[in-house]
């Protein structure tokens, strides 16, 4: 079974973006790990607001990866995006019994607030950045049952970035 990844910037207060949306204190500076991480995965799962971001930056990181647009108010996307309608949870469901690697959840935070309370987040890969936004849109907005979580890998950056791997522990674990 794939595994579904949330992978996502964070600030030190928890904040996934600023107050007006901004994520320009974002480090670009360095690869994170970036690399290695793509090369895991092959699909990147979106909601529309993500998917609205990426559209405006208009270039293609991604390329080599499948990409799915979760959104009940869309008509369509931009090729080689791909709009899905149905409910991601049955969706998502359905995408980790298929074939290939690893998933990017890569947001937004009602996708994925729904996907971690449907138990369908395997891991979360968190990039915390030392900053303090004093308020944005939190990390875990929506989210309203506990998560325990296992350290898997941690690494400090230069910058002073902090990326830390957790697996969610289910049941007894």
């Amino acid at each position: 079974m794939r595994k579904i990844i949330l992978n996502v910037a964070v600030s030190l207060d928890g904040f996934i973006e600023g107050p007006k949306g901004e994520f320009d204190w974002c480090f670009t500076d360095q690869d994170y790990g970036m690399t290695r991480f793509l090369e895991q995965t092959d699909m990147i799962l979106l909601g529309r607001k993500s998917y609205e971001v990426l559209i405006t930056l208009g270039e293609d990181a991604f390329a080599k990866h499948q990409k799915i647009v979760f959104s009940q108010t869309l008509k369509n996307v931009t090729p080689p995006y791909i709009l899905s309608t149905e409910p991601a949870e049955q969706a998502v469901a359905r995408l980790r019994q298929s074939e290939g690697k690893d998933i990017w959840l890569f947001g937004g935070a009602s996708l994925t607030a729904s996907l971690l309370e449907a138990g369908l987040v395997d891991e979360l890969l968190l990039a915390v950045h030392p900053v303090l936004l004093g308020s944005g849109k939190s990390l875990v907005a929506g989210i309203n049952n506990r998560l325990n979580l296992e350290l898997l890998e941690h690494k400090g950056y230069s910058s002073g970035l902090i990326q830390s791997r957790y697996a969610i522990r289910r049941g007894d674990q």
